[in-house]
């Protein structure tokens, strides 16, 4: 999943006592392939239900609108009635970027989404936050002033014309705000306290707003005012945080709840770190921290390299590891276990039913290459190669980063072993894609031919598997020549004990080099533009002798230092 675009909605809907009704919404979510419906969480008090999904942009959207389709059916805003401000049966959809995606772009699906459900569903639309399309709608609460019961005068004025949809008042729907925002962590710090006000003293302290200056005593003195009448605030120390203490009578300790409104501004070790300094000011420890809901791979990982780069040691390894330190860092397993599989978004949304290489044993890959099957072949295989070859100069980086007496050199070995492991599950990913490519090019073959338009198309069809089946061994030979680098500097400079190893790993670099360019070679033989397969060829016959003579400096070196 390390290349798939993923984004997250949390549509607000104006129901929260009628579980029935909130079913069926997320019956329609639920209906689209490529999303996961995260979390539901009704409120009684609020008589409004928030919803968390994840997933594809296209395929969230599609289930964003199902869901605001389905709630205009079932909701009439004339006879709402609840704590919190809203002013639609669907009040806000925002739309967050997780993985491999940029706001720019999410904004742009934001407006898609907001133009179906203003034009096919007549419900006007203002957006807000991000995709905005004026500065006064940024925030939500000026698009929602005056709520449902104002919505109808507000349609009037041409100052709050929607951005998208109708003019006209949907007395059954209402309005939607459909946004686009950064991503919200909800992140609570444990203190060894059961004291709410010491724990609020600490959230003033850290969150963005801070707290109001006071005349003479800061705690009991009047709030200072300036000129206009306005109060003045002391801005607390962390931007994008709101904060605040409380007491959790089910754990007997006090927290600070923090919500993190844009962890691109303010990561989540960076909020731990600051509340553990705040704490030890006001004689207070943290013992921990739990997050609430679910939180994006990238943040986790942020963390643990964080707590490994203060320990001066690589972060290089792999990315469970570098979990677990974020985990035991940040005591996210202090009240219960924190489970990555259930936590992280990106895990939580891996389709675990397809058998894939990558997770058989060793056993049960060779076993399964084995077989009578044609798949895994040597395309497979040298992927593997490639992949064992780096993982053997990523362990020389590693182990050199925490030999004994190199302490001042952990952060460059630690630049190669990042280095070493990017390489590696790049190719570790071609595992799998090269069983792909040869499928497609069965599945090609399979197509009917009985017309000439079939013909036509089965004929495309294999040529464009054919290039697919070439491409995905050429990126083997490039990362597997991109990894003698790596292989290279650790057989000059890494640790003398496992000189060795380095030149094992150039032996079988250089091997998954040369069986992917036969890969290529006969892959090429099938395509019917022979200009580009010959391009394709020469540009393997490159790689491959750029490879071979690498491998003999490599070994030449490793040799020297092991005679």
């Amino acid at each position: 999943m390390n290349n798939i675009q993923l984004i997250e909605c949390v549509p607000n809907f104006s129901e929260g006592r009628d579980m029935n009704i909130i079913k069926q919404i997320t019956n329609e979510i639920e209906s689209v392939e490529g999303v996961r419906l995260i979390d539901v969480d009704p409120g009684k008090a609020t008589n409004r239900t928030v919803v968390t999904i994840v997933g594809t942009p296209n395929e969230v959207c599609e289930a964003a609108f199902r869901a605001v389709k389905k709630a205009s059916e079932l909701i009439d805003m004339r006879n709402h009635k609840g704590a919190h401000p809203r002013f639609g049966a669907t009040d806000v959809c925002p739309l967050v970027p997780v993985a491999n995606i940029t706001m720019d772009e999410v904004v742009q699906y934001a407006h898609k989404l907001a133009k179906r459900i203003g034009e096919e569903l007549s419900i006007p639309v203002y957006c807000y936050e991000s995709a905005a399309k004026e500065a006064k709608r940024k925030n939500l609460a000026n698009c929602r002033a005056g709520e449902y019961e104002g919505l109808a005068n507000k349609l009037k004025d041409a100052n709050w014309k929607p951005d998208f949809g109708p003019t006209t008042f949907n007395a059954t729907a209402g309005a939607t705000a459909v946004g686009a925002r950064n991503f919200l962590v909800a992140y609570n710090v444990n203190l060894n306290t059961t004291s709410t006000r010491r724990a609020n003293a600490i959230a003033f302290d850290i969150r963005e707003k801070g707290r109001p200056q006071r005349v003479g005593n800061q705690v009991t003195g009047k709030i200072a005012l300036d000129e206009k009448g306005n109060e003045i605030w002391n801005p607390g120390s962390l931007k994008a945080c709101k904060a605040i203490g409380w007491f959790i009578e089910e754990f007997g300790i006090a927290q600070i709840s923090i919500n993190l409104t844009d962890i691109s501004v303010t990561s989540i070790h960076q909020a731990f770190e600051e509340a553990c300094k705040k704490a030890s000011e006001r004689g207070v420890r943290v013992t921990g921290s739990e997050i609430v809901g679910v939180v994006p791979l990238q943040a986790m990982l942020e963390a643990g390299k964080y707590f490994l780069r203060k320990q001066q040691r690589s972060t290089g390894i792999s990315d469970k590891e570098i979990i677990k330190i974020a985990v035991k860092s940040l005591g996210l397993d202090e009240l219960y276990p924190f489970d990555p599989e259930k936590k992280i978004i990106e895990y939580i949304l891996a389709d675990k039913s397809k058998k894939k290489l990558i997770d058989m044993t060793v056993t049960g890959f060779t076993n399964e290459t084995a077989s009578e099957s044609p798949a895994p072949g040597g395309g497979s295989v040298s992927a593997t190669m490639g992949a064992m070859g780096v993982a053997l100069a990523t362990m020389v980086a590693n182990l050199s980063a925490h030999k004994a007496g190199w302490d001042d050199r952990w952060e460059e070995f630690s630049t190669w072993a990042d280095k070493g492991k990017a390489l590696m599950n790049q190719l570790l990913n071609l595992i799998d894609e090269d069983t792909i490519a040869f499928n497609r090019i069965m599945d090609a073959f399979g197509l009917p031919k009985s017309s000439d338009d079939e013909k036509a198309t089965r004929k495309k069809a294999i040529q464009d598997a054919t290039i697919y089946a070439i491409e995905v061994p050429l990126k083997v030979m490039e990362l597997c020549f991109q990894s003698m680098e790596v292989i290279k500097a650790m057989a000059e400079i890494g640790n003398p004990n496992s000189v060795s190893d380095a030149g094992v790993g150039a032996l079988a670099a250089r091997s998954g080099v040369m069986g992917a360019f036969l890969n290529v070679k006969i892959n090429a033989s099938g395509l019917d533009d022979k200009e580009l397969a010959s391009n394709y060829v020469k540009k393997a016959e490159k790689i491959t002798e750029n490879a071979q003579i690498v491998e003999k400096e490599i070994i030449e070196i490793v040799f020297n230092k092991i005679k």
